[in-house]
């Protein structure tokens, strides 16, 4: 008997050729292990070398969020404008300077007047309450006395608020106007180009609520619009301003751009078939 021994050649022992395995159809079905299925993109028929679609689920870690980028990180905005004068303000416009927006004074502009209100409410009913229990002779008079005073000063802070809402700032391509007043009005006006120089200041309270006093410098001694308080977007509204001062034919060239269609013709056209 031949002993072939570990380094021995086996040629006694009888072998087989081993075959190339075969490959593997492809299955519908998961692979191992994996959570969900995989799925083959299919491109459109008559479209050679087209991009796969982004999944939505993709890139729901890497989208971004505007409410982010609020207050004192963000960047300026846009100011919102309505594209025609309010019948206020577009009587003293004539009909060859270009509108560019009107604004009404921020609501802290209100504050002490809401105060004054308030604090005039609590006190007419602490009033009220302590003349209802006292006994005297002319009660009566001195809670009807109470009551016109609180009516009084009521009518005093709506007459403020209605005087608020009147009131506007008003940006053309030729002047800035402020207008004051209900039934006696007042109208200030300096032009652009008298403008020597102009700065806003915003306090603590006005970064945080977002308004500003506006300072405008002219060539002129008398100046009859210096000082604006209590201007809301003072950043958006400055940078308006310098630009109509310095780039009028840019802010022309921008308001005529015409407006892109948010639904394209060929959708349209498609849909009517």
């Amino acid at each position: 008997m031949t002993d072939s021994g570990a380094g021995g050649s086996g040629d006694n022992k009888d072998t087989e050729p081993l075959e190339p395995p075969s490959p593997r159809a492809p299955s519908d079905g998961p692979a191992p292990g994996a959570d969900s299925p995989t799925r083959e993109y299919q491109f459109p028929a008559g479209v050679a070398g087209s991009a796969p679609a982004t999944a939505a689920s993709d890139i729901d870690g890497v989208r971004f969020d505007d409410g982010l980028t609020v207050g004192l990180l963000s960047g300026p905005r846009t100011v919102t404008v309505p594209d025609v004068p309010s019948p206020i303000s577009a009587r003293y416009l004539f009909p060859t300077e270009k509108y560019r927006g009107e604004w009404r004074r921020h609501w802290i502009h209100l504050m002490p007047w809401l105060v004054i209100g308030t604090l005039a409410t609590f006190i007419m009913g602490l009033v009220s309450g302590l003349l209802t229990r006292a006994d005297f002779e002319n009660r009566d008079t001195a809670l009807w006395a109470t009551v016109l005073v609180w009516l009084a000063v009521l009518g005093f802070v709506g007459w403020k608020l209605l005087d608020w809402y009147m009131d506007r700032f008003i940006l053309t391509n030729k002047r800035i106007m402020l207008i004051q007043g209900v039934i006696t009005r007042s109208v200030a006006m300096m032009p652009l180009g008298r403008v020597t120089d102009m700065k806003y200041s915003q306090t603590p309270m006005g970064r945080m609520l977002n308004y500003g006093e506006f300072i405008i410098e002219s060539a002129g001694q008398d100046q009859a619009l210096r000082n604006v308080p209590h201007l809301p977007n003072p950043n958006e509204l400055y940078l308006q301003m310098c630009e109509e001062m310095y780039e009028p034919e840019a802010v022309d060239e921008r308001e005529a751009e015409p407006e892109e269609d948010l639904i394209p013709e060929d959708a349209l056209s498609k849909d009517d078939a």
